[in-house]
């Protein structure tokens, strides 16, 4: 157990949350409302401005302009959020986050936020922890040279490391309503690749269960476990909203009518098992199918447009 959680109970660890977003703040405002001191790191001054306002201490600063400014670092719990740049295959973000913890204060345990992709296309199969990492995507690879670095940050420093595997995730504010309104299509739903997703709320809430309970050295799918297709996804939210169903078209069409983005997503298959993140810690999905997680996610409240 880390230096940091071997600490009295009475005296609440730091915590640092880079990468404070849409996941981040839900993580923060929980810890916050329990009594943890909590500091972040988020990019735009706006969103150190709006962070402060519910008591956390943030700093706004860019990952891609090293050296980083001061942060808490030292004997720290650090939720790492941020994703990596938008091109190349490293994660130079990474690095220059790594850079400030040697030069600043090693943390005691870091819980990485990777995603799902570092799998490649897995032909539909079941996906466990074991599965070795295949990336087909820059994207992906980008994600995997950030979990290459943390372990080997993990062996030279001694320091306690977590890695969440984390698939899309959705929640209030956050569905795809206005692709919706658009009409923009999908592959047919009998060449669609099966996907994963996890609720924005049950993912906040395993990132805490892993970074309390999960052994080091740890590594999760955070997903929901209940696998299904894109098509799926969105006819169930175009349902539950009363818009269309967005149009369909063949593989073979698909190129000319989808987005580059949404294409490269299509060309991956695969069902992911939670098996360890439910077992492990112990953790109960509140929002376990799309069933129960859509209609959750629409309250009136809800202005969404992506």
């Amino acid at each position: 157990m880390s230096r940091i959680l071997e600490r009295n109970e009475n005296l609440m660890p730091s915590t640092l949350i880079i990468g404070c977003g849409y996941t981040g703040q839900r993580i923060a405002t929980g810890l916050v409302a329990d009594g943890a001191p909590v500091s972040a790191l988020v990019r735009s001054a706006s969103s150190a401005s709006r962070l402060a306002e519910s008591g956390i201490e943030t700093t706004a600063a860019d990952l891609d302009a090293a050296p980083l400014p001061d942060l808490p670092l030292r004997d720290s719990r650090v939720f790492y959020l941020a994703p990596p740049p938008d091109t190349g295959t490293a994660d130079t973000r990474m690095l220059n986050f790594l850079d400030a913890c040697a030069a600043q204060g090693q943390p005691a345990r870091i819980l990485y936020f990777s995603t799902t992709g570092v799998y490649g296309d897995c032909g539909g199969d079941w996906v466990d922890e074991d599965r070795p990492l295949n990336p087909g995507s820059d994207r992906a690879r980008r994600r995997a040279d950030a979990e290459a670095r943390l372990r080997a940050w993990h062996r030279a420093t001694g320091g306690e490391l977590v890695i969440l595997r984390v698939a899309g995730i959705y929640g209030p504010g956050r569905l795809p309503l206005e692709r919706l309104r658009k009409k923009l299509p999908l592959i047919r739903e009998s060449e669609a690749p099966f996907t994963n997703r996890i609720h924005v709320d049950d993912l906040a809430a395993a990132a805490v269960a892993a970074m309390k309970r999960a052994p080091d050295g740890s590594v999760f799918n955070a997903s929901d476990g209940h696998p299904s297709t894109m098509n799926d996804y969105f006819n169930r939210i175009a349902d539950l909203t009363g818009l269309p169903r967005p149009p369909v078209v063949s593989r073979a069409d698909a190129a000319a009518a989808l987005s580059p983005g949404m294409m490269s997503y299509m060309q991956e298959s695969r069902r992911l098992s939670n098996r360890a993140l439910t077992r492990d810690l112990g953790l109960q999905l509140a929002y376990p199918t799309l069933e129960v997680g859509l209609p959750a996610c629409l309250e009136p409240a809800d202005t969404s447009s992506t």
